[in-house]
C-alpha cells in the first residue's frame, strides 16, 4: 500500500503519534530521559526508517546494509522506539529504558542494542562517525565493486551536534571528500536544553554548508511528503554529501509544551502525558501502547528487503566462486588485523634512531601486507612520519576513491572521531597521527575508541620536553599518564626502534581496544636483539626484565618508560655494586593484566628498594615503587630551549641518575 493513498497518510500519522507515546512512557517510567527533541525528530526519522533505510530484517549487521546514525544520543528513545517497530528490541526493552543492563541505555550504545551502528552522546562524535562510515563505504565500494558495496550512511543531527567545533571541522572534509552517499538531516527546532538557540547561535546553516562544498535542502521537518522529496534528492546527489535542513517544532504534538525547552531533558509530567494522548489519538490511559496494524504497516517493505538482501548473498557467492582474485580480497577485508601475522622492518643495533623514524619504518612495511590500511596526520605529514605512506597509496578525495592517506588537516578531534567511524563500518584499519601535546585535542574521540571497544590507531610523536625549542606549547607534561587512565586504552611508549615494532604489532593485534603509540622526536640508541631476545614477547606483557644483576638477584629497581630506558641502564651499568635490575615498562596496561606469578618475577615484593624515572608526570609511578621509593619525572611545563640545555636542567641524565641513585635506594 503506497503511503500517499489517504489510508497511508493516515496511518502514517498513527504510526508517528505512536511513537511519540513510547517516547513519552519510557521516558517517564525512567523518571528520566530527553522526550522533546526525539519527538521533534520523530517524523523524518519514522519516513527514513519505513520507506527509505535498506537493511536485512533478519540481519541488522548485513555487509551492505544502509547505516544509520542518531548523533543527538539524548534521542535514544526515539531510535529505541523504531528499533522496536522493527523487531529488534521488544515492549519490555523500552519499559528498562535507563535501567542497569538494559538494552536500552541512556545513550545509545552499539554493542548493546542491535541496530544501533554507533555510540552517541556526546555531541558532533555521531555526525563525524558517520562521515567516517562514508569514507569507508568509497573506498570499499571501489575496492569490491558497487554490486558488493553501495550503501548511504544517514545521521540525524542537532542543533548542539552543529555547535560543536567537531562537526564543523568534521563536515569541511566531508565536503572536501566529495562523499555523495553521506546524508545528514539537521532537526532545526530552534531549542536546546538552556532555551532558544538564538542565544548563542546566529548561524546561517545553509550558507555555510554551501560554502563547504555540501548539497544543502532546506525543509519543513514535519511534512512528510517534502521529506520523502528531500531524500530523493539527496539519494540522486552522487558528487557532495547534502544537508536536510528540516525546520521543526520541539516537543511536537505535546498537549502544552510544543516549543519549550522544559522537554528537552526532562520527562513530561503524567498529567501532561495523558493530555498529549487525547490530543494525538492515542488510548490515554494505556501506557506503551503499540498497536499490531502500526507494526504490519511499519514492516511491509520487509519482504522486499529481505528477498534483496538474499540476491545480494546469491551474488557474493557467484562472484566469489567465478574470481578467486575478488575472494581472496573479499577474504582480506574481512580478516581483522588481529588475526593476521605481520612482518618487521630490522634495525641495526647500535645505531641512533628517533622512535617516529622507526613508526614510519614499519608504518611503509604495512602498505602492502594490509591493503586496507588507511589514514594520515593531522597537517604534520614530515614529524608524524606519514610522507612514504601519503605518496605511495594516493590522497584519498573524490578524485582518487581508491587514495588511502586522508589529509585531515589541523583538526585533531574530527581526525579521531572520524577513524572511529571507519572501523566502525567495517573492512577498514585506520591509523591517525599528530603530535602528544594536541591530544587533548583528541581526547574524547580517543575515550570514545576505548568505550566502543574498537581496536583505532592513535599515533603520537613528540612525547616530552625533548621536543626542545618549540617550548612549553609544544612539550607535553601529564600527557602520557593522562591516556593511561582511560579505561580500556593501550598506551605504548616504546624504548627504541626494536620496542616500536613490537609495540605497533601489540596494537595490531587488539580485538576490543584501542591502542595509542608514543613516539619521540629524538634520537635513541637501537637495542641489540641478539644480546636482548626478550624484548618482543617483554613488551607484550607491558613490561620485563631488560638488564639484571649479574647473578638475577637484584637489590634494587629501576622502572623507566620510553626514551629513559637507556638512561637507566647507563646509570645500572655504571653502578655494578649496586645489583640493579632494570625494567622496560613500555604499557603499564599490559603489565598490570599479567598474573600475580609475573609481576613477581619482575617486581619481586622482597626487593623495596625502587626507582621509577619518566620524563613526564610521576605520580602513576608511586603503584611500582611504593610511597617509599622515588620517582624522577617532571610536574612542571617545559621551557623553550635546546634539549641539551634541558635534559640538563631538568636532571635527565645519567651522571644525575647516578646522584639521585647513591642518595636514595643506594644511601
Amino acid at each position: 500500500m503506497s503511503t500517499t493513498t489517504e489510508t497511508g497518510q493516515t496511518m502514517d500519522m498513527k504510526a508517528v503519534n505512536v511513537i511519540k507515546g513510547l517516547i513519552m512512557d519510557a521516558t517517564r517510567k525512567a523518571n528520566s530521559g530527553h522526550p522533546g527533541g526525539a519527538m521533534s525528530s520523530t517524523d523524518f526519522a519514522y519516513i527514513l526508517f519505513k520507506e527509505f533505510l535498506r537493511s536485512d530484517p533478519d540481519n541488522p549487521n548485513w555487509w551492505n546494509r544502509d547505516r544509520f546514525i542518531l548523533s543527538p544520543g539524548h534521542e535514544s528513545m526515539l531510535q529505541y522506539s523504531l528499533l522496536t517497530l522493527s523487531g529488534l528490541l521488544t515492549i519490555q526493552d523500552l519499559k528498562n529504558f535507563r535501567q542497569f543492563e538494559s538494552r536500552t541505555p541512556g545513550h545509545p550504545e552499539h554493542d548493546q542494542t542491535p541496530g544501533v551502528e554507533a555510540t552517541t552522546g556526546p555531541l558532533g562524535q555521531g555526525f563525524a562517525m558517520a562521515g567516517g562510515m562514508a569514507v569507508a563505504e568509497t573506498f570499499l565500494r571501489h575496492k569490491l565493486g558497487a554490486d558488493i558495496t553501495n550503501h548511504y550512511t544517514y545521521v540525524l543531527v542537532s542543533d548542539g551536534d552543529l555547535q560543536e567545533p567537531l562537526a564543523l571541522g568534521s563536515a569541511a572534509l566531508f565536503g572536501q571528500w566529495g562523499l555523495g552517499k553521506l546524508i545528514a538531516f539537521y532537526d532545526s527546532n530552534n531549542v536546546q536544553l538552556s532555551g532558544p538557540t538564538s542565544r548563542a547561535d546566529c548561524t546561517d546553516h545553509k550558507a555555510l554548508f554551501e560554502s563547504m562544498c555540501w548539497h544543502v535542502i532546506e525543509i519543513d521537518g514535519q511534512n512528510h511528503n517534502e521529506i520523502r522529496a528531500a531524500l530523493h534528492e539527496a539519494q540522486a546527489e552522487s558528487g557532495r554529501p547534502t544537508l536536510i535542513i528540516g525546520h521543526t517544532t520541539m516537543a511536537k504534538g505535546s498537549a502544552t509544551l510544543e516549543g519549550s525547552e522544559t522537554t528537552h531533558g526532562s520527562p513530561f509530567s503524567p498529567e501532561e502525558i495523558k493530555a498529549t494522548k487525547k490530543k494525538l489519538g492515542l488510548p490515554e490511559n494505556e501506557s506503551f501502547y503499540l498497536p499490531e496494524d502500526v507494526v504490519s504497516f511499519f514492516r511491509q517493505r520487509f519482504p522486499m528487503l529481505a528477498d534483496f538482501a538474499s540476491q545480494w548473498s546469491a551474488n557474493l557467492a557467484d562472484k566469489k566462486a567465478a574470481d578467486p582474485d575478488f575472494a581472496d580480497l573479499w577474504d582480506e577485508i574481512h580478516t581483522p588485523a588481529a588475526k593476521r601475522s605481520i612482518t618487521w622492518p630490522e634495525f641495526e643495533a647500535g645505531t641512533d634512531m628517533a622512535t617516529r623514524k622507526a613508526f614510519g619504518a614499519c608504518l611503509n612495511s604495512l602498505i602492502d601486507q594490509l591493503p586496507t590500511l588507511m589514514g594520515g596526520s593531522a597537517d604534520l605529514d614530515p614529524s608524524n612520519q606519514t610522507v612514504h605512506f601519503r605518496k605511495t597509496t594516493g590522497i584519498f578525495g573524490k578524485d582518487n576513491p581508491l587514495g588511502r592517506s586522508l589529509s585531515f588537516g589541523v583538526r585533531e578531534f574530527p581526525m579521531g572521531a572520524i577513524l572511529n567511524g571507519m572501523m566502525l563500518h567495517g573492512g577498514i584499519i585506520p591509523f591517525g597521527a599528530t603530535f602528544l601535546v594536541f591530544s587533548d585535542y583528541e581526547r574524547n574521540a580517543i575515550r570514545m575508541s576505548a568505550l566502543l571497544k574498537i581496536p583505532t590507531l592513535h599515533i603520537f610523536t613528540h612525547d616530552s620536553f625533548f621536543v626542545g625549542e618549540d617550548g612549553p606549547t609544544h612539550q607535553p607534561v601529564e600527557h602520557v599518564s593522562s591516556l593511561r587512565l582511560i579505561p580500556n586504552l593501550l598506551t605504548l611508549r616504546p624504548a627504541d626502534a626494536v620496542e616500536s615494532a613490537a609495540c605497533f604489532d601489540v596494537a595490531l593485534h587488539q580485538e576490543n581496544r584501542p591502542s595509542v603509540l608514543i613516539f619521540t622526536r629524538q634520537g635513541l640508541p637501537v637495542m641489540d636483539l641478539t644480546t636482548h631476545p626478550q624484548i618482543s614477547t617483554g613488551v607484550t606483557k607491558g613490561a620485563y626484565i631488560l638488564e639484571d644483576a649479574p647473578d638475577g638477584q637484584p637489590e634494587a629497581i629501576i622502572l623507566a618508560s620510553g626514551s629513559e630506558v637507556h638512561l637507566a641502564v647507563a646509570a645500572a651499568k655504571a653502578l655494578p655494586e649496586a645489583k640493579i635490575r632494570v625494567v622496560s615498562v613500555p604499557c603499564t596496561e599490559l603489565f598490570d593484566e599479567q598474573s600475580a606469578e609475573y609481576k613477581e618475577t619482575v617486581l619481586p615484593n622482597a626487593v623495596r628498594k625502587r626507582f621509577a624515572i619518566e620524563a613526564g608526570s610521576p605520580d602513576l609511578w608511586y603503584k611500582y615503587v611504593g610511597l617509599d621509593g622515588t620517582v624522577l619525572g617532571l610536574d612542571h611545563f617545559g621551557a623553550s630551549a635546546p634539549a641539551s640545555v634541558l635534559k640538563e636542567v631538568y636532571g635527565f641524565t645519567v651522571d644525575n641518575l647516578i646522584k639521585q641513585l647513591k642518595a636514595t635506594i643506594l644511601a
